[in-house]
């Protein structure tokens, strides 16, 4: 069996820069799959940009989390459990697993799809912002269940994994957890019908990678063709460098060099000449016999 990897980019419409490296990067035909952040301020921008480009495969990043200290969003529905004390979304997916309940989670997921729909968007697939409804962070995997759930009840892809490898196990996740919830993932994706990816990959940034574009270039490349057989998801979170999102982020500069890494001649060839062929949602949906919406 081939190789394949499909490199979402995560965070479309979080901000205007990540808006325009999305767009230019679709534009140019350097990015097959991308997936709009729906509670964020600039999350119209991206929906107009997927409304006026059917051709790309661009869905929704349910969004539960709100990590940035100065630039926050609040949940589409008034669900309590969802929210700090600030009344924005939790700083981090731990938090999520450790206060939301069930009934507002489901509740805000469904918004953020029906907004999407309401405002004339025909999303390609679903996933979700920092994995905060896998359960792998606290063992609560009912999440996940909940998630394939809904998807399956709209009829769309959503990204989890339901196969597990050594090589790609996510940091700071014990590898029988891992393991146990790809099992759990492959059960529910059936169940419910959703097509999931076979593998999905956090590429997680080191000090390493950020000593040059060509060091953090050498070493992502690295990871993604240390790839097991099957179709892999990973994720990039491309932006421009500007003001705007230098004051959102210390670390911008990772932002803008997964926008570059996309843009760069030598990674399409390198995936090449190394086996690993680049596909996007539709195409994953289609090799696993689901039906292509969007």
């Amino acid at each position: 069996m081939a190789k394949y990897l499909i490199v979402n980019a995560d965070d479309y419409g979080m901000c205007h820069s990540a808006n325009e490296a999305v767009a230019e990067l679709f534009e140019e035909g350097f990015l097959k799959s991308s997936t709009i952040m729906m509670p964020c301020p600039a999350a119209k921008e991206a929906v107009d940009f997927s409304i006026a480009h059917p051709e790309h495969a661009i869905g929704i990043h349910l969004t539960m989390t709100s990590e940035w200290k100065k630039y926050r969003w609040k949940p589409l529905t008034g669900g309590k459990s969802l929210v700090d004390r600030d009344g924005y979304m939790w700083h981090e997916s731990d938090e999520v697993e450790k206060n939301a309940d069930y009934k507002e989670l489901e509740a805000e997921i469904r918004a953020q799809i029906d907004l999407a729909h309401s405002m004339g968007m025909k999303p390609s697939h679903i996933d979700n912002h920092m994995g905060s409804l896998y359960g792998h962070y606290t063992g609560r995997l009912s999440l996940g269940k909940l998630a394939i759930r809904v998807c399956g009840e709209y009829g769309y892809a959503y990204r989890v994994f339901t196969k597990h490898d050594k090589r790609i196990c996510p940091k700071g996740v014990p590898y029988p957890l891992y393991a146990g919830l790809s099992f759990l993932v492959r059960h529910w994706g059936k169940k419910y019908n959703v097509v999931i990816p076979d593998y999905l990959l956090f590429p997680d940034w080191n000090d390493k990678m950020r000593e040059s574009y060509e060091t953090y270039r050498t070493e992502i490349l690295k990871i993604w063709t240390d790839l097991p057989d099957g179709v892999t998801e990973t994720f990039v979170h491309p932006s421009i460098e500007s003001d705007e999102i230098k004051n959102i982020t210390a670390l911008w500069r990772d932002r803008v060099w997964e926008y570059r890494l996309m843009k760069d001649p030598y990674v399409k060839k390198y995936l090449e000449d190394n086996g690993v062929q680049l596909i996007s949602y539709r195409e994953l949906i289609e090799m696993k016999g689901g039906t292509v919406r969007g």
